[in-house]
């Protein structure tokens, strides 16, 4: 097999086995893997190796094909809402002007790299600081599988739109004058339909990732054409598709990709200099400062009248800087408004942020439950009707996950017992559908201490029967059940063998493995229909 075109995008193959090596080791301790591709830029920058034009260009595909992925998450309806878009405007003013003072305080103590600042660059620098991380926090929320919690919902609305202003940024760094011809992209929104029809047209293989990449770089090459920073182009392309019924599956799709490609960006800020023990200092002084932007994090969100509980979560979510920050930078650097040594700086703080972020978020639901009343002493009474704590009244019976196999489970036990069962999922899509078909259910995060508390004060509920899709939400659920001395049965439903033991021992009653159970179930009823 030839790998010339490796051996000429990274110098030698050497590099990508050193960016595995180092990425697998940051994700075995909990770290995202751009923490490694960091480190190789950093190890491999030490002998001399400088980044080539062919890694500029996998960087600059990378990003684009991250552009293209935040258009595709693009939800109107979340941004709209004031604890999204109100939150993030305030947060990054807010940090913009402490972090700018802090700044200004280490000039006048003649900080080295900070001293010769002016304050253009200083709010420059304070702007690439203020947003958090999307790739980061993406990966926690579908490790954990609660991206479409309110918690995680709320998180994905603040990174858009920290995402946007940092785009905004991109496109006005080119300097370009758009040409007269750029009102040829209103014909992108008679396009719609087609797309629309082709996005249903090519199913889920390999034709699904071609139009993705299609898209994202076929938008970028329409608007440079039309003097428009390319980027800005991928990103409207994913807005455009975004409200598509596959456009999350598309996403998912890409995400691959698009990781791979932000290798070489990653390599690249890296062989962009060498930390020195100036830039250690400094950078680990800016880590500290994640600490403040989480209290401004908490403060707003409770002060927007979302639940402690809701606000301490979305906070540890957002608890990192932000790899839109290296891209701000890299920008800044390339048209010599700052000094590289900033890139060093922050690529540094940014991988020392992922270690706090990492360790608060293995912990969050615990750092939650072990300190209730401190922090809910800032929590506002008014609630939102989709932040409430759950009533399930004198139901007995409460199906958590209310996917195929719950929805089956529902009907089944409902024909059973009556109406005495109720459904309970945190994604509103499901609660809308589910609605619809005339079920009990309920918005609300299963894995909510405080919900588990007033529901085991009720004493009405008997059964629980887990059918979430991971199992990592069963056994934060179960944790909960077992705090709130819950002495009822609880039942689960799990996909893989291995998952069994893990949940026995974690106090299940009973587990139901369903593709042994389906299996054993259809080849019953193929004996039944033959007899």
């Amino acid at each position: 097999m030839d790998f010339e075109w490796v051996a000429i995008a990274l110098g030698d193959v050497v590099w990508i086995a050193v960016a595995f090596a180092l990425g697998l080791l940051s994700r075995s301790v909990g770290l995202p893997p751009l923490v490694g591709y960091l480190a190789t830029g950093f190890l491999i920058g030490s002998y001399g190796i400088v980044s080539g034009e062919m890694l500029q260009k996998l960087a600059d595909l990378g990003i684009t094909l991250l552009l293209f992925t935040v258009g595709l998450k693009l939800n109107l309806r979340t941004l709209a809402r004031p604890q999204v878009w109100a939150v993030t405007s305030l947060h990054i003013s807010i940090t913009i002007l402490l972090l700018s003072l802090l700044l200004y305080g280490l000039i006048l103590f003649q900080i080295p790299i900070v001293a010769e600042l002016e304050l253009a660059q200083i709010l420059l620098i304070a702007f690439a600081l203020s947003f958090s991380s999307t790739v980061f926090v993406v990966k926690v929320l579908e490790e954990k599988s609660e991206m479409k919690s309110l918690h995680g919902r709320i998180a994905i609305g603040i990174l858009i739109v920290q995402d946007i202003a940092a785009v905004i940024f991109i496109a006005a760094s080119t300097g370009k004058t758009p040409s007269i011809s750029v009102l040829l992209l209103l014909l992108l929104i008679p396009l719609r339909p087609v797309l629309f029809y082709l996005m249903k047209r090519v199913g889920h293989g390999e034709l699904l990732v071609l139009y993705g990449l299609l898209l994202s770089l076929g938008g970028a090459e329409i608007f440079e054409l039309v003097g428009m920073k390319g980027d800005v182009g991928a990103l409207i392309l994913g807005v455009i598709i975004a409200s598509h019924a596959r456009a999350a599956e598309m996403a998912k799709t890409m995400l691959g990709f698009k990781d791979l490609f932000l290798l070489g960006f990653f390599l690249s800020i890296g062989l962009s200099g060498q930390p020195s023990q100036e830039t250690m200092l400094l950078a680990s002084l800016l880590t500290v400062f994640v600490l403040f932007k989480s209290i401004l994090f908490y403060v707003l969100l409770v002060t927007f009248k979302l639940r402690a509980r809701t606000s301490l979560l979305t906070t540890i979510n957002l608890s990192n800087y932000s790899e839109f920050g290296l891209i701000v930078a890299a920008i800044s650097v390339t048209n010599g408004w700052i000094d590289s040594s900033w890139l060093t700086v922050l690529a540094i703080s940014i991988s020392l942020s992922f270690v706090i972020a990492a360790v608060l978020n293995v912990f969050s639901h615990e750092i939650y439950a072990l300190n209730r009343p401190f922090w809910k002493r800032m929590q506002r009474t008014e609630r939102l009707d989709d932040d409430s704590i759950l009533d399930i009244k004198d139901n007995t019976i409460a199906i958590i996950g209310m996917g195929r196999v719950g929805s089956g489970a529902y009907d089944k036990m409902q024909s059973i017992y009556g109406d005495t069962v109720v459904g309970i999922d945190f994604d509103p899509v499901t609660i809308s559908y589910q609605l619809s078909t005339g079920k009990n259910i309920l918005l609300g995060d299963p894995s909510d201490a405080d919900f588990w508390d007033r529901i085991t004060g009720t004493h009405t509920l008997k059964l629980v029967m887990l059918t979430l899709p991971n199992i990592e939400m069963n056994l934060s659920v179960l944790k909960e059940l077992s705090t709130a001395k819950f002495d009822g049965r609880v039942v689960a439903a799990v996909r893989y063998s291995d998952e069994v033991e893990r949940l026995e021992k974690a106090g299940v009653n009973s587990v139901f493995n369903i593709y042994t159970e389906a299996g054993a179930g259809f080849a019953a009823h193929v004996v039944a229909k033959n007899q």
